[in-house]
This record gives C-alpha cells, structure tokens and sequence, in this order.
C-alpha cells in the first residue's frame, strides 16, 4: 500500500482515511523500508496533512499502543508538539503541576528534547522523577495521586520503526504532529501547543473527530509552542463539538507583556532549577506564563468558566504549595 500511496501524495491527492489507516499499520509494523517511510512523510508534508490523514493516523497508533486506565471521567493533559526552537523553559511541563494542583487528574504524556535542549522527559528527569517507571507504577500514581508522567516510547513501542527515518530526513514530519494526540491514559480535555499557527484549527478538528470534549490548541505569535505572554496567542477552541478560533492577549490578564528572553530555558537542570522556583512561588514572567497556561488547561477540565477565574484557580495552587507536593508525590512514587 505505501508504494500507492506515495505515489497518490507526489500527485497532490489526499489519502482516504482507510488508506492512510493502512500505510501506518505498514509503517508501525515495520513492513516498510526506511527508504520508503522518508519518502512518504515527506511527500506528506510538501502536499500538506489533512485533519482526516492526522485521525486515522492517531486511532492506528492508539490501537497499538499500550493502555492505563485513569479512573476518573476527566483526564487533561498539557503538550506540544516541539519544534519552535525558541528554548524556553518546560513551560507546559510546570503547568502540569499546577493543573494537578486544581484538583485534575493529569496525564502528561511526553518524550525527550527533539529540537530544544530540554524536553518533558529530559527536566522532570532532572527534578528526580523516574521517567522509565513501570506502566503499572504510573497508574497507580494516576490514581492515587492525580498525576503521571507517561515516557513516550515505554507507551508506543511500535514507534521504534520510524526513529532512524526521522532522524535520518531531520525535518518535522506527521510524527512530530502525532505525540500530543495519542496520550495512554485516554485524554479527554486537553491543551496542546503547535509550532505553526495554520495547525491549531487543523488539530482542533482531529481532536474533534476523536471525540475529546474539550480541547485549546494554542499557537503564540511570537512562534512559541505554548500560550505566550509576549504578545497574542492563536487559539482554536473545541467546545460541545464546535471549533472557534480567535486571537487571546495576555495585556487582559497582566499588568505588563514579557519579552521572550525572560522566558529562556537552558539544560535540564537549569530549567528543573526554573520549574522548582514557579512552584516555590517565586515572582516572575516564568510565573504568569505557567498560571495562563494553567489557566486553559483547567478550563477545558471545566474547572473554571473562563481564563480569569482559571489564573485565579492556578495561583492558589501554586501560593498554596499543593503544586509543590504534586511534584514531591510524582518523584516519590516513580522511584518507589
């Protein structure tokens, strides 16, 4: 099938959600050559992903992923696909703690730095979490503590087939767009960040066809994969299964914009050292950025009715210390 399908992709012709189903369990099952996967994840990309290629992708690797059950009716989580190269600090990762703070079980599903110098699984390795901890650990931390970090490719082992071709074509490929969209524990809200402002909606409609109930897929216009507190965000909505897409400023919820340099991260122990200090209560843009992120996150849990009362949710668990503990709770069980 993959030999068909490329040749449909370098036509411009989008693949029907059963071929591309097809392609990928090709791919994952390791029955295409490496020649073969560069060939068709690049011809992808020049052509453009659709919402329906992304869907059915998604629900291949779902089906070939190894599960944990959450035990709870709401599980968030809060990604990005990488790749903006800007190098801030784990700014989605901080926020997971808060979020679980509020009272939400978290499922953070992520893997190590593939652009940056920092990924989710690289700082909470250094806060001292155990990142290669037994499934069976994490869902037992999933339900007893609210909080989980699920390392990517102890999740998707059929991943392993695609490694050398990415590496080896060193572009973004569908792969980067499919991490956020395959969490084990079953995500049910979500926020996710996209290094292209064109994918918010594109990813809002995929999580729509997946039946998430609530979704935020923010793009900041300043290139970062998050929400941004430099200047506005791109936002597509996904509410009651309808998709909205606006522009969300951070002047209407600080008294003053930050500049991308206050945001900088570095190695994983610098920005262990940066998320210890949002936790710990410290002051400064690396906060605010954390508490609006937050903010969305617990909204989309319907937690909160909007951003404002979402911050206000955000900085109580933080000022509080509980986010603080669910740190402390992740890092003790992991090495239990």
């Amino acid at each position: 099938m993959i030999k068909e399908a490329i040749y449909k992709v370098t036509l411009g012709q989008d693949l029907l959600p059963e071929e591309m189903g097809l392609v990928m369990k090709e791919i994952l099952q390791g029955e295409a050559t490496p020649a073969q996967v560069g060939s068709f994840v690049t011809a992808l990309k020049m052509k453009g992903e659709t919402a329906a290629e992304i869907t059915a992708a998604v629900i291949v690797l779902k089906n070939l992923a190894l599960k944990i059950d959450a035990r709870s009716s709401v599980i968030v989580d809060t990604a990005g696909t990488g790749g903006d190269g800007l190098n801030t600090f784990n700014i989605s990762t901080t926020a997971a703690f808060v979020v679980a703070a509020a009272g939400i079980t978290l499922a953070k599903h992520g893997n190590r730095s593939v652009s940056s110098r920092s990924g989710s699984a690289d700082v909470l390795e250094a806060l001292g979490v155990n990142i290669m901890a037994d499934p069976e650990i994490m869902e037992e931390s999933l339900q007893e503590c609210g909080i989980a970090f699920l390392f990517a490719p102890l999740y998707h082992q059929a991943m392993k087939n695609v490694q050398g071709p990415r590496r080896e074509i060193g572009i973004r490929s569908i792969f980067n767009m499919l991490g956020p969209l395959i969490n084990p524990a079953g995500a049910t809200a979500q926020l996710i960040g996209v290094y292209e402002p064109r994918l918010t909606e594109m990813f809002a409609l995929v999580l729509k066809n997946l039946g998430t109930k609530r979704a935020f897929v923010v793009h900041g216009l300043d290139g970062l994969d998050e929400v941004t507190i430099t200047c506005p965000t791109r936002v597509s909505e996904l509410n009651q299964g309808i998709v909205s897409s606006y522009n969300l400023n951070p002047e209407r919820y600080f008294p003053e914009t930050a500049t991308l340099a206050a945001l900088q991260g570095g190695s994983p122990q610098e920005n262990a050292a940066i998320t210890r200090a949002i936790l710990s209560g410290a002051k400064t843009p690396g906060r605010n950025v954390v508490l609006i992120n937050a903010a969305l996150a617990i909204v989309a849990a319907e937690k909160a009715d909007d951003v404002e009362e979402g911050i206000v949710i955000a900085q109580e668990a933080i000022d509080s210390g509980r986010a603080m503990e669910k740190l402390e709770a992740l890092i003790a069980i992991s090495n239990s």
